[in-house]
């Protein structure tokens, strides 16, 4: 809640008022103690109202210069509620803040463009370390300070509130951001792989942090979808975005830091890998927010805006430009995944087959690992490693030839398997002794010691007439001995 407060002219008080008489708004005129051709007006509207109203007063006689002063009023006990149909653009009701408000949000979480460009440089330099140092808790790090949600989020507001202004910023920002990012994690890459901080030998697609952000999956789609979903819903309900805003940077940071890691590396299946899942996520970050605004109720739509106002001018044609670029990678993506995913999901299935045989059937699957498959740019057989887990005696020599036939079957592919197993030793636990559980054994003993002081109460004798050959032996709890249920010695009474 806003509450506007404007100094207003005598000669114009009549036709203002006469507009808020108008739009059965409710409403003060308080006297100006400093000049007597003036009053204050006092008029509580809506956060998203006050420009629209503030532009409708105006055209009702207000003057344009006049002195107005907007400042919250959470407290204000006047609600012109009826007001928001007319002047707040948005949802209606308590589902989403209104346009202003959320622009504002928005143009609030991407911070100046230096500042941008450095924080995403130093993003992408501690992910790339993080995942050099195969540590997870690096790569969270870095997409704390990564600052991909603002510039990712307002494209996506930009379209459903009409600005086309905002739009076109967030393409750029995104843009010049990836761009400083990937360059950042390239030069830091070389440098420790030059100065031999790092070897060059590392096997770098083996390391386990770079092999999660190389391939697409439905699981990296999932994730791309909430994190997208759920900034949006952030950023329209007024809750705080930044814990949405690290799941946003955990699709893209790692994802630019992977990729420059396999351009110092010369891996271009690793980097081809990389850049899909990094597109893929940005594609569907952005529709997903799209998407969930959407259904927040936010229902301009700046396609069809830009489609009404269609004519020959340069800015027509920058929209037109940066649509058809959208849609092109949004479909090159969509086909790159789905073939990946396709193949993940016959790699999955044939290496399942495979290990219900009956000679397999002992081995535990613990993973299953899948090169990107590109389609056929490199001219390389796909890679595919399984992890099993199998007990220590056990040999089996003919799997990784049998797996990768089951594959070429499946994928039609050539189709390199590689089979990583973990031996273990199992002791079977042994059933059937006599020895009792110690549940019971504590039980039965409780019981002996109850009853012995039952016992003990009905023919106890005169003191003095107990002497040490009276005294009976045990083991457990008895008359006059005690023992834990554990064992122990007897404890004379």
């Amino acid at each position: 809640m806003r509450l506007i407060r404007a100094r207003l002219a005598d000669a114009d008080r009549d036709s203002v008022v006469a507009a808020l008489d108008e739009l059965e708004a409710e409403y003060a005129l308080l006297p100006d103690d400093e000049r007597v051709d003036s009053a204050f007006l006092e008029l509580p509207v809506a956060d998203g109202a006050v420009d629209a109203v503030l532009a409708h007063l105006r055209d009702s006689g207000l003057d344009a210069d006049a002195y107005t002063v907007v400042v919250d009023a959470d407290a204000s006990q006047t609600v012109n509620d009826h007001l928001d149909d007319q002047f707040v653009e948005g949802p209606q009701g308590n589902r989403g803040i209104s346009h202003p408000e959320i622009r504002e949000r928005a143009e609030d979480l991407t911070p100046g463009r230096a500042t941008y460009l450095a924080f995403a440089a130093l993003s992408a330099t501690l992910a790339t370390a993080g995942l050099l140092l195969n540590s997870a808790i690096v790569v969270v790090g870095a997409m704390v300070i990564a600052p991909f949600a603002g510039s990712s989020l307002s494209a996506s507001v930009g379209a459903v509130i009409d600005d086309r202004g905002m739009l076109v910023r967030s393409v750029v920002s995104q843009g010049l951001g990836l761009v400083a990012a990937y360059l950042s994690a390239v030069v830091v890459t070389y440098a420790v792989r030059e100065s031999l901080f790092v070897p060059a030998t590392l096997a770098v697609a083996r390391v386990q942090q770079v092999g999660f952000f190389v391939t697409p999956s439905l699981l990296a789609l999932a994730v791309a979808v909430a994190a997208g979903a759920a900034g949006a819903l952030a950023l329209a309900t007024d809750l705080p975005v930044s814990i949405a805003g690290v799941a946003v940077a955990a699709a893209i940071v790692p994802s630019v830091a992977a990729a420059a890691i396999g351009t110092v590396w010369f891996q271009p299946v690793l980097v081809l890998g990389a850049v899909v899942l990094l597109l893929m996520n940005i594609v569907f970050i952005n529709i997903a927010a799209y998407v969930a605004l959407v259904a927040l109720g936010y229902r301009s739509s700046v396609v069809a805006d830009t489609w009404r106002d269609l004519g020959p001018s340069l800015r027509t044609g920058a929209y037109a430009l940066v649509v058809v670029a959208f849609v092109a990678v949004a479909a090159a993506t969509a086909a790159a995944t789905y073939t990946h995913v396709t193949f993940e999901q016959e790699v999955n299935a044939g290496v399942q087959t495979t290990l219900s045989e009956e000679e397999y059937r002992s081995l535990e699957l613990v993973g299953v690992a899948t090169q990107y498959d590109d389609p056929g740019l490199f001219r390389s057989p796909e890679s595919v490693t399984v992890t099993v887990a199998s007990d220590a005696d056990a040999v089996h020599p003919d799997l990784a030839a049998d797996v990768r036939e089951r594959l070429r079957q499946r994928t039609g592919q050539a189709v390199t398997v590689e089979v990583h197993t973990l031996d273990y030793q199992r002791a079977v636990a042994e059933s059937g002794g006599t020895e009792s559980p110690r549940l019971v054994r504590w039980l039965s003993a409780l019981y002996d010691r109850a009853t012995g002081l039952v016992r003990d109460e009905v023919t106890d004798p005169p003191v003095g007439a107990v002497g040490p050959a009276d005294i009976e032996p045990s083991g457990g709890f008895g008359a006059f001995g005690v023992a834990g249920p554990f064992g122990g010695a007897a404890l004379g009474r």
